[in-house]
């Protein structure tokens, strides 16, 4: 079971990372009106913007990463302590 509540806690990590990205390219282009710099050794990008960027999606990716790993870690204890009381 708990491989299973792992698997999940895996696929919800993946699938609310790709939707905070998401997330936060679109924000970047209405604030900015460019498109959020994805490679960060083309030149057009200012470096600022860049880093800027780059600093918001890491911390952004770490928020993300608790928070799915506390989710899975709090669902796994749920589980075993209802296994243990059946």
């Amino acid at each position: 079971m708990n491989v299973l509540v792992k698997l999940f806690g895996l696929a919800v990590s993946l699938g609310a990372g790709v939707l905070a990205n998401k997330t936060l390219e679109g924000i970047w282009e209405k604030k900015t009106g460019k498109p959020a710099p994805k490679d960060g050794t083309d030149l057009n990008d200012s470096l600022g913007g860049v880093l800027v960027f780059a600093v918001v999606s890491a911390d952004v990716g770490a928020v993300v990463h608790v928070l799915t790993q506390r989710g899975t870690k709090r669902a796994i204890a749920r589980l075993s302590k209802t296994a243990d009381e059946v």
